[in-house]
């Protein structure tokens, strides 16, 4: 893994008291709004460029959802800043034999309707989640999830299982209570769990707001008033935090990088995070489900061009179906940019390259830039395409249901074998393997590495699986993005994995 580069400015040490820029809290406020009484600011506005489709955990398998679910849930485990799962909820554990788990559960842990976390209601939570097809690929190896004592739970698989641990990080695999589940409580409207924040209000399409959790295991947050809204274009979101109207921005525009950099109110955060971004190819739509047809595609896309047209840069051009940054990816079999060799593979594939006609959805500006880069490389080989603009709720039901062609896309985990499984296993169609691929192997491959508890051992496997993803190519791997995060430079504690997730109940404001 390679390692983040923080590159963090600072506050100028002396402040105009009336020149600065009017910024604004979640009240509509000054810089100065939004105080606790002793002085000290306890309000944050975020900007995030998608809406979440769903504020349940298990209504969804999308990263703008998983941005809210970490705010209002907690799970048994969650993701260190090495990508490794540690207990949340869990105060110690056992792995008593090849198939069993013993939970022991911290003691006292209240919900925010006043309930006190038990069992049952972890039990409750984890069969209840089997039943949602977003999210039991990380729940579905469970065969058994039993209540031993009071706060003591175990989980069967079946045989040894290597992800047992990774899978109770996802947001999935939340715990609520047993009672509400009982009574059939709607989670997206209310969602109600052990997080640090409760949910205010949400007013679709615009923002979300949350306040502190006071009973929070943990101990209170900081920052008591948070404020999510939603700014689709880069540019916005760059202004309003110039401006002082939203303090901090989940996806930073690249091409605003630089000036981000030289704000001296401002910090930034690189880091190398896992989610790797390709064209997405539907393998079930005739001409498209010709394997030489999409190395074809793959072999004729300028990765380095796409990556400075879209993200000035700020990124790593793709050559292997796995992101390079997990141990296990390999780039054997990989293709690399060579038009004469794509037009080699389209007449191999026996397909007139007229007959392959399909649309680029595109659920965003940066992923707009690199559709035009790619529409201009395939027309070089004979291939015509549109680009087509959705927002991101369609977009991501669009392409989990299969009724799409093409489209620019990303997918992000902690773990290899999570990526690999949400990515490319057949068992996944219809929720995170957007481009459907079913191919025996590939899953065999899978499930021995599944198996495989030692990860030495489980490395060969992976590498073996990664070249032969390369051979299937069952889409085009275009970058993997170098994630930025900008805020103001008096907020502190800001981490980040480089899965991308914050846990916002350790940041606050500095005086």
């Amino acid at each position: 893994m390679k390692k983040k580069t923080r590159i963090l400015s600072f506050l100028l040490a002396t402040v105009m008291a009336s020149g600065l820029l009017a910024g604004c809290s979640s009240d509509g406020g000054d810089k100065d709004s939004g105080k606790e009484d002793g002085g000290k600011k306890d309000s944050i506005v975020i900007a995030t460029m998608g809406e979440t489709p769903s504020l349940s955990p298990t209504e969804h398998n999308a990263v703008a959802g998983s941005y809210m679910n970490i705010l209002t849930y907690n799970t048994l485990f969650k993701t260190s800043m090495d990508l490794e799962p540690v207990p949340d909820l869990v105060d110690s554990y056992e792995n008593v034999d090849d198939s069993t788990w013993h939970f022991k559960l911290k003691e006292g842990v209240k919900f925010h309707n006043g309930d006190t976390m038990t069992a049952d209601d972890v039990v409750a939570s984890l069969q209840w989640a089997q039943g949602f097809a977003e999210v039991n690929l990380y729940n579905k190896n469970f065969i058994s999830i039993s209540k031993v004592d009071d706060l003591t739970v175990e989980i069967k698989t079946d045989g040894p299982d290597a992800m047992v641990l990774s899978n109770l990080t996802s947001h999935g695999n939340a715990v609520v209570p047993k009672k509400l589940i009982d009574e059939g409580h709607d989670f997206n409207a209310d969602p109600i769990g052990t997080g640090p924040y409760k949910l205010v209000e949400w007013k679709r399409g615009d923002s979300l707001e949350f306040e502190a959790f006071e009973d929070y295991f943990e101990g209170a947050p900081s920052i008591k008033h948070m404020t999510w809204k939603i700014i689709p274009e880069g540019s916005s979101r760059t202004i309003a935090l110039e401006a002082g109207e939203i303090d901090f921005i989940i996806e930073v525009e690249a091409m605003d990088a630089d000036r981000l950099k030289e704000n001296s109110d401002l910090s930034v955060i690189e880091y190398n995070a896992t989610n790797l971004t390709w064209l997405m190819l539907n393998n079930e739509v005739p001409g498209l489900d010709n394997q030489d047809v999409r190395h074809a595609i793959n072999t004729a896309i300028d990765k380095e061009s796409v990556v400075t047209v879209a993200y000035n840069g700020m990124a790593t051009p793709a050559l292997s179906q796995m992101p390079m940054n997990f141990e296990g990816a390999t780039e054997e079999n990989a293709d690399t940019y060579d038009v004469e060799k794509a037009k080699e593979w389209l007449e191999k594939s026996g397909v007139d390259p007229a007959s392959v006609q399909f649309s680029i959805i595109c659920s965003d500006d940066t992923k707009k830039r690199a559709g035009e880069v790619i529409q201009a490389n395939l027309k070089e080989i004979g291939i015509n395409c549109e680009i087509e603009s959705m927002d991101l709720a369609t977009y991501l039901s669009a392409t989990a249901e299969g009724d799409f062609t093409a489209a620019i896309g990303g997918y992000s985990s902690d773990s290899l074998l999570s990526y690999v499984v949400g990515v490319y296993h057949s068992s996944s169609i219809n929720a995170s393997n957007k481009t459907r691929l079913n191919n025996p192997e590939v899953d065999a491959l899978i499930d021995k590495a599944k198996i495989t508890v030692d990860a030495a051992e489980r490395k060969p496997i992976m590498e073996e699986l990664s070249a032969l993803l390369n051979e299937i190519c069952s889409q085009a791997p275009i970058y993997q993005p170098i994630s930025m995060r900008a805020f103001d430079a008096r907020l502190q504690g800001v981490e980040i994995t480089d899965g991308g997730t914050i846990f916002w109940q350790y940041v606050s404001w500095g005086e």
